[in-house]
């Protein structure tokens, strides 16, 4: 979703270089570009004006770090206003703790994906945090959704309440609140009717399901590709019904990613999922430093262990990220987690979390990445240890043995070699900028610990 602006970011600071001090033209430079990919992402201009405004009045003046050249420096900046702007560092996930059933009310306009995300969340809470859980089709209006979550129920192995909808949303919603408790299931899931636009009737019954099952969460499910005028639906739903959370779904289509941007800085709630595929399984909580990473081409390590640790062991696991974020990472530890990719998911989104990968993705679209993947590996495969482990040594002679040896070209070597260079490069700012010591302090050493 965010590649466009990845890709127009990564343009802007590769022109800052040299100097030891941020200047006003440095700092003038990059605000014009980043306004104008914020504006193109179709992030709120209000929303732009004052992200622009703090990292203007953050970076002027300020003495570029020994370890860093005034483009990097800007991108830490914009990296830490990007995390404030997504909800900040400390921002904590709903545990769905409280006396069951905790109730969970889902909101949002017609297409935006509510019922869908209804069954996701079911399965995260299943599998993530091991939560019995109960779904209720509440949408009277459309009598599909209720048909479209008994069979999205029965693929994930979740009951769902046989609602009788001629009876009104507020009646289904209290009997399916007292049959989930019944069950004795720990959460249940009302999905609601929605609309192609905000209107009056449809806020009087949501007010009226609030007020009728008093839900511990309230979350808008926001469809990634409404735009900008995603702010406002959000504002009025939130003006109506206290939200808790915002849901973004549909993140990996070609939406600018607007609405996810400036949707927490508008209402002030913050961002708790995100549906990044069609697959059931496809949903992520959202980590505001994680997106932020992701928006600016840095990949997200922490996903990727995450994504590990369902094929490989912790030891593994933490191994691996290890390499990764102090830059050691070699072309033969490379190889090994390849192999292992196949199991964690489509191999498209799997290298997008690699840092430095994401531009290297782009530039190759229309590719069959599983036949570029054993393409790489029998390149790596074709090399001796030490190359494997130091691709200096790869001059001329040895990169055209390689390419014999693998049934690929000199050209095919080269491109590689520098896509992966480029990686490692990545990951020792990051080390530098000190954001990938505090993914091992925050988030991985408890991630593995789990």
């Amino acid at each position: 979703m965010f590649d466009h602006l990845t890709e127009r970011l990564a343009g802007t600071f590769k022109k800052l270089r040299g100097g030891s001090v941020l200047s006003a033209a440095h700092v003038d430079d990059a605000i014009k570009e980043i306004r104008r990919s914020l504006l193109e992402a179709d992030v709120h201009f209000k929303v732009v004006r004052d992200v622009c405004a703090r990292i203007s009045e953050r970076a002027v003046g300020q003495k570029v770090w020994d370890s860093l050249n005034p483009g990097q420096q800007v991108v830490q900046i914009f990296h830490d206003e990007l995390v404030e702007l997504l909800g900040g560092k400390n921002q904590q996930l709903p545990d769905f703790a409280g006396k069951p059933p905790v109730v969970v009310l889902l909101v949002g306009l017609q297409g935006s994906g509510k019922t869908t995300f209804a069954a996701k969340l079911a399965l995260y809470l299943k599998k993530k945090l091991k939560k019995s859980v109960g779904l209720v089709p509440a949408d009277c209006q459309r009598p599909a959704a209720k048909t479209q979550l008994q069979i999205l129920g029965q693929r994930i192995d979740t009951p769902v309440f046989d609602s009788a909808l001629e009876k009104g949303a507020v009646a289904v919603a209290r009997e399916g609140l007292a049959w989930a408790a019944a069950q004795f299931q720990d959460v249940v899931i009302i999905d609601t009717a929605g609309r192609q636009q905000v209107d009056d009737e449809l806020m009087q019954e949501i007010q009226a399901l609030n007020h009728a099952v008093v839900p511990g969460f309230r979350f808008l499910v926001v469809d990634a590709m409404i735009g900008s005028q995603g702010l406002e639906v959000a504002r009025t739903f939130h003006e109506r019904v206290p939200l808790t959370g915002l849901v973004v779904s549909k993140l990996d289509g070609d939406a600018r990613g607007g609405v996810a941007l400036s949707a927490r800085e508008v209402t002030g709630v913050p961002i708790v999922f995100a549906g990044v595929g069609e697959k059931i399984e496809d949903l992520e909580a959202f980590h505001p430093d994680r997106m932020a990473s992701r928006i600016l081409g840095m990949g997200d390590v922490m996903a990727l262990v995450e994504k590990a640790r369902e094929s490989i062991s912790e030891e593994e696991a933490a191994e691996s990220a290890g390499k990764m974020m102090s830059g050691q990472f070699s072309l033969e530890d490379f190889r090994d987690q390849m192999k292992r990719l196949r199991s964690m998911g489509p191999l498209e989104g799997i290298l997008k979390l690699m840092p430095g990968m994401g531009q290297a993705m782009a530039q190759m679209k229309n590719v069959d990445a599983d036949k570029e993947m054993k393409k790489v590996e029998a390149m790596i495969s074709s090399m001796t240890r030490q190359e494997r482990k130091n691709p200096d040594l790869l001059n001329g002679r040895r990169r055209l043995r390689i390419a014999e040896g693998s049934g690929t070209s000199v050209a095919d070597i080269n491109r590689f070699i520098k896509q992966f260079a480029e990686m490692q490069k990545m990951m020792k700012q990051m080390s530098k900028m000190g954001l990938a010591k505090g993914l091992m302090k925050g988030g991985l050493k408890g991630l593995l610990n789990r």
